[in-house]
C-alpha cells in the first residue's frame, strides 16, 4: 500500500528528516580513525535523545534476520555494501565507511545514508562514493510528478553502469511515512516509463548501493545483518528521503540539514 501524504505531513516529515541530517553530520564529524563502530552509534543516539526522536533501526526485526537490529545506526565499513552492525571494530586510515540512519518524531519517519572515508582516502573509494552522490542526484531529478518509478531506477542504474560499477539486485529504496519501510520499492535499476506513477504527496527513499568491483553479486555475514560484497570490493551507499511535489520539478529532499 502507497500512503499518498498531505502538505502538512510532508512539512512533518521534514522535521524527522532534519533529525536525521543532524545525526548523520556528527557521525561524520566523529569517526576519526581509531574510533569504534560502537562510538558512533551512541554520538547518533544523543542526537536523537536531544530532538526527542526515536530510532526505526533499533530492535528492528524483519522476518529474514536472526536477531533484532542492535543500533540507531547502521555502520558499514569497506566491503559492506548495507545493513553494518556498529560494534566493536575500530575504524583504520583509509577505510571507507557508509552510515546509515533513521528518526521517528511526531509518529512520521525520515531515512538517509553517507558515505565517506576515514583518514586519508584512496582516490578510487572518492571516485566511487562521488559516483554514489551522483546516482542519488539522479533518482531526484527523475523523482518528478508524472515519471515513473522505472524513471527513478533507469537514472541511477545509468550512472552506476556506466561507472562501471555493480548493484546488488534485491535492495534498494522504499516508501517512507509512519514506519520506515513501506510502498512502493524503488529499485537501483531499471527500464524508463514503467511501474508506479508517481503522484504529489508521495514520500520514498532513494538509496543507490554500489559495488566497486563491477559485479552484482553479495553474501550476507554471519551476523546475519550484514551485506557484503563476494569479491572483497569496496562498496558505497548513498540515501535521502524524498517527497514527489506538483510544481517542484525535482523531488523535495526531506533529509537535508
Amino acid at each position: 500500500m502507497v500512503e499518498i501524504k498531505t502538505d502538512a505531513s510532508v512539512d512533518a516529515m521534514r522535521e524527522a528528516g532534519r533529525v536525521v541530517a543532524q545525526a548523520l553530520r556528527a557521525v561524520q564529524d566523529a569517526a576519526s580513525v581509531g574510533v569504534t563502530l560502537r562510538e558512533l552509534d551512541e554520538v547518533a543516539r544523543e542526537v536523537l535523545r536531544g530532538a526527542g526522536a526515536g530510532s526505526p533501526f533499533l530492535d528492528y526485526h524483519p522476518d529474514w534476520a536472526p536477531v533484532p537490529f542492535p543500533g540507531v545506526i547502521c555502520a558499514s565499513v569497506n566491503d559492506a555494501i548495507v545493513h553494518g552492525v556498529p560494534d566493536g571494530y575500530r575504524l583504520r586510515d583509509g577505510d571507507l565507511v557508509s552510515i546509515d540512519c533513521g528518526a521517528s518524531l511526531g509518529g512520521w519517519v525520515g531515512d538517509s545514508a553517507v558515505s565517506f572515508t576515514a583518514g586519508r582516502a584512496r582516490p578510487e573509494d572518492v571516485r566511487l562514493i562521488e559516483t554514489a552522490r551522483e546516482a542519488l542526484d539522479a533518482g531526484i531529478a527523475a523523482a518528478v510528478v508524472g515519471n515513473r518509478i522505472g524513471d527513478i531506477a533507469h537514472a541511477i542504474g545509468t550512472v552506476c553502469r556506466r561507472a562501471g560499477y555493480g548493484i546488488p539486485q534485491d535492495f534498494g529504496g522504499h516508501g517512507v511515512g509512519r514506519t520506515m519501510h513501506e510502498g512502493p520499492d524503488v529499485p537501483n535499476e531499471g527500464r524508463p516509463g514503467r511501474g508506479m506513477k508517481l503522484r504529489h504527496g508521495m514520500v520514498i527513499a532513494i538509496e543507490p548501493m554500489l559495488i566497486g568491483g563491477g559485479g552484482d553479486e553479495y553474501r550476507h555475514s554471519p551476523d546475519g545483518w550484514t551485506l557484503r560484497t563476494t569479491d572483497g570490493s569496496r562498496a558505497a551507499h548513498a540515501e535521502h528521503t524524498v517527497a514527489i511535489v506538483e510544481g517542484g520539478g525535482a523531488g523535495r529532499v526531506l533529509t537535508a540539514l
